[in-house]
């Protein structure tokens, strides 16, 4: 029997002695396949003229060509990058700083509580969420009011050029730090209880037991989230940027994402959309390659 073979029948003999483990991946599998990859399949429209009676007429790259010579895509392109790498930038950090917290908190109760508070806005969907702020952040809102207590001047946040990009990575981290943190706090309640007390013998403080111990064994951790995180860094929060887009500030948070829904949904320019769409999924592409190959440079601890 070859070793082909061999492997074959070794796999078929895993997945039938692990059925229902595979069973319960069925559900996301089916969802790729519909979602994603049949979405790849429908990224060939890029190159045809879309024609709702009859065939669509290939075309080869003359919508990327569209594409480049518009002086409003350098613009968007120009947004999604600042946008995309500010967040990407400001809140990673966040989610590993609060784990280590949270991993320190010796109250049961108060560490559960904490935990499903911090979870909670992750399940709100941006409508809400949009909503929430608004109430706070406009010109009449509460933090208006508050600045104004302490000898501010009131001025509307959510219309000011200045201060959005600020509001989205306030609002941003505010959903996703507690719901990130998750996998870091996985990482550090898996490291050796051993390895703790041998740190306490050596007379290691709580300080020198998170540098020396949890941070090491989090970097992995960190690392498959960047690489992960770079390959969606370029969707910027789509839902988000949408519900809290208006006129005043469109210039500044004009994004790939909502350039493509605005052209092609609205404008029903369907295949100029597309080429948008998968030069955004190229760069996004390149990005987790580059971070990859860094990362096993200079760690030696990649993706793969």
């Amino acid at each position: 029997m070859s070793g082909r073979t061999l492997a074959s029948r070794n796999t078929w003999v895993r997945i039938k002695r692990n059925w229902i483990l595979y069973a319960m991946l069925m559900p996301a599998i089916l969802y790729f396949v519909a979602f994603k990859v049949q979405s790849i399949m429908g990224m060939s429209l890029a190159f045809y003229d879309y024609r709702i009676v009859g065939e669509n007429v290939f075309v080869g790259l003359k919508h990327f060509r569209d594409l480049f010579s518009t002086p409003m895509f350098w613009q968007i392109m120009k947004n999604t990058l600042i946008i995309s790498f500010v967040k990407l930038i400001i809140i990673t950090p966040f989610p590993v700083a609060f784990a280590i917290l949270l991993s320190e908190v010796g109250n049961g109760k108060l560490k559960k509580l904490t935990q499903v508070v911090s979870y909670l806005p992750h399940f709100l969907s941006w409508v809400v969420i949009a909503g929430i702020w608004f109430e706070f952040l406009s010109l009449n809102g509460v933090v208006m009011d508050i600045w104004e207590t302490v000898g501010g001047t009131r001025m509307d946040l959510l219309t000011s050029k200045d201060t959005i990009i600020g509001v989205l990575v306030a609002s941003e981290m505010w959903r996703s730090v507690g719901w990130d943190s998750i996998i870091y706090l996985s990482a550090i309640l898996a490291i050796s209880e051993d390895l703790y007390e041998a740190a306490r013998l050596d007379g290691a403080n709580r300080w020198q037991i998170i540098r020396n111990i949890v941070l090491p064994h989090l970097i992995p951790a960190i690392i498959t989230v960047l690489i992960i995180n770079m390959g969606v860094v370029l969707n910027t929060g789509y839902d988000q940027i949408l519900n809290f887009q208006n006129d005043a500030v469109l210039s500044r948070i004009d994004v790939i994402d909502t350039y493509a829904y605005r052209i092609g949904l609205e404008g029903t320019r369907y295949s100029f959309s597309t080429a948008a769409s998968l030069f955004k999924s190229i760069l996004s592409l390149i990005l987790i390659l580059v971070t990859h190959f860094t990362s096993k440079k200079l760690t030696g601890k990649g993706a793969w």
